[in-house]
C-alpha cells in the first residue's frame, strides 16, 4: 500500500480509502465485515461513510452503513488502526428523512452525535458536509442557476464545526460535491477569523469525469485541499462488466436504473476505447481506471467500492500500477475526442 496525509494534518492514510455506500443494501452486514478485515489486511486504514448510507437513500435504511462499520469495530477493537471520514447529508427532497435543517448548529452537533452512536466511537477523523446548502451545481449539474435567496453562511458552519471539534468529537473536516467559489468562501473564512481550515474535497473523478481538473484542480493544489475521488468507477462502468454483457444481476445499474449518470451513448463509447488502451497495455480497465486516479497530483485518496470480494481484490491491486507516458497519451487522446462525457 501507498500512504500520504490529509492536508494540512498529521494523520496518516492510505492512498486507496474503502467505500462502503452499498452496505446494509446491495451487502450484507457480514459482507461489510469481510470486505474491512481484508482491506485493512492489504494496508487500507481508511473508511469512508456517511449518514446518508447506503445508497439508493431510504428513510428505512438510513445509517445502516456506520452502523455496519460499528459493529465492526466493535467486535475487532481496532478503532486505533483505522482513520474513518463521514458526512453530514445536505438539504434536499431525497434526506428529508433525516432532517430539514441543513447545516445549522442543532444540525451539525446532532448528525454527530447520531454517528458517534452509529460508529461505536467517541470521534471522527474526517467530518464532511456531503454537499453545499445553497442552490449550485451539484452531483453532475452543469448549468448554474443562480439562487439570489440564499443567505451566506460559511462563517456559521466553521463555527459549528469548530465547536465539536474543540469537544473531541471531530478531528478535521472536509467538504464535498463542491465548486471552487464554495472551496474559496471556506478557506476565506477560515484564514479570515482563525476557524478551523478544510482538508479535502470529495468529488467526482474519474476517465469520464475530469471537470476537476479545471478550475478545482488549481484550487486543490494551490491551497493544498486535497481530492478524494469518489466513483473513479464511474458505477461499475470503467469496470468493462456493462461493456461485455457480463454484469451480475446484483450490478448496481441493473438494480437501480435510475443511475445513468455514467452510462449515456457518449459514455459508453468512452468506455469501449478506453478498454481496448488497457488490453492493448496488458491490464484490465479498472486497473487502469483506478490507476489514473490515485497518479494525479491533486488526489489525496482514490475510494474505491466492490460489493463482492473478487472486485475489492482487484480495485485494490491497481495501487501497484503505474501507466507509462505512453499510455497516459492514449487516454488523453480518448479525452480530447469525447472530453467528459459524463457530467
Amino acid at each position: 500500500m501507498k500512504y500520504t496525509t490529509l492536508p494540512n494534518t498529521t494523520t496518516k492514510v492510505s492512498k486507496l480509502c474503502l467505500g462502503s455506500m452499498t452496505w446494509g443494501n446491495q451487502n450484507t452486514e457480514a459482507e461489510g465485515h469481510e470486505q474491512l478485515d481484508y482491506a485493512l489486511d492489504q494496508g487500507i486504514n481508511f473508511i469512508d461513510t456517511a449518514e446518508l448510507y447506503p445508497v439508493p437513500a431510504t428513510a428505512e435504511m438510513s445509517g445502516r452503513t456506520s452502523k455496519i462499520i460499528g459493529t465492526w469495530l466493535q467486535k475487532t477493537g481496532n478503532r486505533d488502526k483505522v482513520v474513518i471520514a463521514s458526512k453530514i447529508a445536505g438539504g434536499g427532497d431525497y434526506t428529508a428523512h433525516i432532517r430539514t435543517t441543513g447545516f445549522s448548529p442543532d444540525a451539525i452537533k446532532e448528525a454527530i452525535d447520531l454517528e458517534l452512536k452509529r460508529l461505536q466511537t467517541d470521534y471522527i477523523d474526517l467530518y464532511q458536509l456531503h454537499w453545499p446548502e445553497r442552490d449550485t451545481n451539484r452531483f453532475g449539474v452543469r448549468n448554474y442557476k443562480y439562487d439570489s435567496n440564499w443567505e451566506d453562511n460559511f462563517n456559521e458552519i466553521l463555527h459549528s464545526l469548530d465547536t465539536q471539534i474543540k469537544a473531541g468529537k471531530i478531528r478535521d473536516i472536509g467538504i464535498s460535491n463542491e465548486n471552487s467559489w464554495g472551496t474559496m468562501r471556506y478557506l476565506e473564512e477560515s484564514k479570515n477569523h482563525n476557524l478551523p481550515r478544510i482538508s479535502t474535497i470529495q468529488n467526482a473523478y474519474s476517465l469520464l469525469t475530469r471537470t476537476f481538473e479545471t478550475d478545482m484542480a488549481e484550487v486543490s493544489l494551490r491551497e493544498n485541499v486535497g481530492l478524494l475521488a469518489y466513483s473513479p468507477m464511474a458505477f461499475g462502468v470503467l469496470s468493462g462488466k456493462y461493456i461485455k454483457g457480463k454484469a451480475s444481476e446484483n450490478a448496481r445499474l441493473k438494480l437501480f436504473p435510475r443511475f445513468a449518470r455514467y452510462s449515456g451513448e457518449q459514455a459508453n463509447e468512452a468506455a469501449k476505447q478506453y478498454l481496448k488502451i488497457a488490453e492493448d497495455n496488458g491490464l484490465s480497465l479498472a486497473q487502469m481506471s483506478l490507476a489514473f486516479v490515485t497518479q494525479q497530483p491533486f488526489i489525496t485518496s482514490t475510494i474505491i467500492g466492490a460489493t463482492n470480494l473478487e472486485q475489492l481484490k482487484e480495485n485494490i491491486e491497481s495501487i501497484h500500477v503505474t501507466l507509462s507516458d505512453a499510455v497516459l497519451e492514449q487516454i488523453n487522446e480518448v479525452h480530447n475526442t469525447i472530453p467528459n462525457p459524463a457530467p
